[in-house]
C-alpha cells in the first residue's frame, strides 16, 4: 500500500492515508477522546446522474440502510444505536457519504464492531424489493405498499414547497448549459416513482467502486490494528473500478441571464448566482470565502450594513452571499427577500452593491476581520470527530487532495486585499451572472 502523511492543522499526529492496490483509500486521524467518527465517502452524486435516473444517488443513500446478507432492514441502526452511536448518511452533486460517530468503547470494541458493520453496509447493500416499494404510476395507479420510494417522493414535495428551493433551482439550472449540477439533487417525483430495483443497483454497480471509496477513522485508538480491520472488513472481492467520467465544464454567460418565476407567496425572494473556480484551486477559493465574509455574512457586513441596517424606509427582509464550492466550478450567490411592491429597488440596489463590491477597494480593517472569522471556523473544524472526518472528507473527495490542508492557514495569511480584487473582477461581474426571481402571483 502506499502510505502519505499529512500535518494536518491543530491535530496532534500526522494524518495517515493508505491507497490500496485496487485504489480504495483509508485515512487514520488522531483525536483524543472516547469518540470515534467512522465514514466511507463515495465520488458520486447528482453529478453522475442523467435526466433518466435524476435523484438516484439520494434513493440509493436511503437504500443503502435497508439491509445486507448478513443483517436485516433495521439492524444496523439498532445495534449501533444501542451503543450510543449517531448514524446517518448525506448526497450532493459530488459525493454521497455515510458515517458512524459513537463511544469506541472498553477495548474498542464498540468500534470494530462498527468498523464491521459500516463495511458490510457499504460492500453487501441487498436493496430488497419490499423495502423499495414496486414502481408506480404517479397519476394514481399506485402498486404494493407504499414504501421507501413514496418517502423519498414526499421529501421532494416537501422540499419543492420551500420558497428558497424554488428561487435556487430556477437560477442552478440556468447558470449551466450541459453539466449535470443543473439538476436538482433530489431528482424528480416522475423518476422515483418508476425507477426499477435493477437500475439502482446497476448505478451501485458502477459507482460504489474500491477507487471511488474513501474511508475515513478519526479517534484515539491502536492504528495499525484499525488498518488491519479496514483491510479485512473491506473485501471487495475482485470488484472492478470502471472509467471515471469527465464532463465539459460550462462557461459563464456573456449577458445576464434573468429568470423570473411567480408562486403563492407574500414576500419576493432573488438569488444571484456566478461561477467561480473548481474546488481544488485553494487560493481562489479561500479568497471567494473571504469576499462572501465581508461583503454579505452577518450584521457586519456590507449587504446588511447598507440594505438593511442604514437604509431609512425598510426594502430588504434578508439580504446575504454564500460560497458553495465544488468540484467542477464553484457557486457564489447573493440572495436577498423583500417587499413585493419594490422589486425594480431591490433589484438595482444589491446590483448597486455588486458594483461597489468591485470598484471600492476592500479596507485592511475588512480583510483582517474576515481573516480571523475564517481561521476560527478551520480551528473549529478540528474540534471534534465528525467535524474532522468531514472535512477530511471533502479534501480527499472533491478536492482530490487532502495535502491542500497543509497550506491553508499560510494561504490564508497571504492573501491580500490585491488578490480579493482580482478575485471579484474575474468572478463576480454582473454580466456573468444568472439572476432568479421569485414574486407573488396576483403582482
Amino acid at each position: 500500500m502506499k502510505k502519505t502523511l499529512v500535518k494536518y492543522p491543530f491535530l496532534t499526529q500526522d494524518v495517515e492515508i493508505y491507497e490500496r492496490e485496487n485504489g480504495h483509500k483509508i485515512v487514520l486521524a488522531h483525536k483524543e477522546g472516547e469518540l470515534v467518527n467512522i465514514s466511507t465517502w463515495v465520488k458520486t452524486g447528482s453529478i453522475n446522474e442523467d435526466d433518466s435516473n435524476n435523484g438516484v444517488s439520494h434513493f440509493l443513500e436511503h437504500l443503502m440502510f435497508k439491509g445486507t446478507h448478513k443483517h436485516k432492514a433495521g439492524e444496523f441502526d439498532k445495534i449501533l444505536e444501542a451503543k450510543g452511536a449517531i448514524v446517518n448518511a448525506a448526497t450532493w452533486k459530488d459525493y454521497t457519504f455515510y458515517y458512524v460517530t459513537l463511544p469506541k468503547g472498553s477495548d474498542d470494541k464498540n468500534l470494530y464492531l462498527a468498523l464491521e458493520l459500516h463495511a458490510d453496509m457499504m460492500l453487501n447493500p441487498v436493496l430488497p424489493e419490499d423495502e423499495i416499494g414496486l414502481p408506480f404510476d404517479l397519476n394514481g395507479n399506485l402498486a404494493g405498499e407504499k414504501r421507501e420510494r413514496h418517502v423519498v417522493i414526499e421529501e421532494i414535495r416537501m422540499r419543492k414547497d420551500q420558497n428558497w428551493t424554488k428561487v435556487y433551482n430556477a437560477c442552478n439550472f440556468n447558470m449551466y448549459k450541459k453539466h449535470p449540477y443543473k439538476r436538482d439533487v433530489i431528482g424528480t417525483p416522475e423518476i422515483i416513482s418508476r425507477i426499477t430495483r435493477d437500475e439502482i443497483m446497476n448505478y451501485y454497480k458502477r459507482f460504489y467502486t474500491p477507487e471511488n471509496m474513501t474511508t475515513i477513522v478519526v479517534g484515539d485508538y491502536d492504528k495499525q490494528k484499525v488498518l488491519n480491520a479496514l483491510e479485512r472488513e473491506f473485501d471487495f472481492n475482485g470488484r472492478t473500478n470502471t472509467p471515471s467520467v469527465e464532463h465539459e465544464i460550462d462557461l459563464p454567460e456573456n449577458n445576464t441571464v434573468y429568470v423570473e418565476n411567480k408562486g403563492k407567496i407574500n414576500t419576493s425572494y432573488v438569488m444571484i448566482g456566478f461561477l467561480g473556480p473548481k474546488a481544488n484551486n485553494l487560493r481562489e477559493n479561500i479568497s471567494l470565502d473571504l469576499i462572501s465574509i465581508i461583503f454579505g455574512e452577518g450584521t457586519s457586513s456590507r449587504l446588511y450594513q447598507n440594505l438593511i441596517e442604514k437604509l431609512p424606509e425598510p426594502v430588504f427582509n434578508i439580504v446575504n452571499s454564500e460560497h458553495n464550492q465544488f468540484r467542477d466550478g464553484n457557486n457564489f450567490f447573493v440572495q436577498a427577500n423583500f417587499k413585493p411592491e419594490k422589486k425594480e429597488l431591490a433589484l438595482n440596489m444589491v446590483k448597486e452593491q455588486l458594483s461597489e463590491l468591485s470598484g471600492k477597494e476592500i479596507t485592511q480593517e475588512e480583510l483582517l476581520k474576515a481573516k480571523k472569522k475564517i481561521k476560527s471556523r478551520f480551528a473549529y473544524s478540528a474540534e471534534t470527530v465528525s467535524e474532522i472526518g468531514e472535512n477530511i472528507g471533502y479534501y480527499m473527495t472533491v478536492c482530490d487532495d487532502l495535502r491542500l490542508v497543509e497550506e491553508y492557514l499560510k494561504d490564508v495569511e497571504d492573501i491580500t486585499a490585491q488578490d480579493l480584487a482580482n478575485t471579484i473582477k474575474t468572478y463576480l461581474n454582473i454580466n456573468n451572472a444568472v439572476i432568479s426571481v421569485l414574486e407573488p402571483e396576483n403582482l
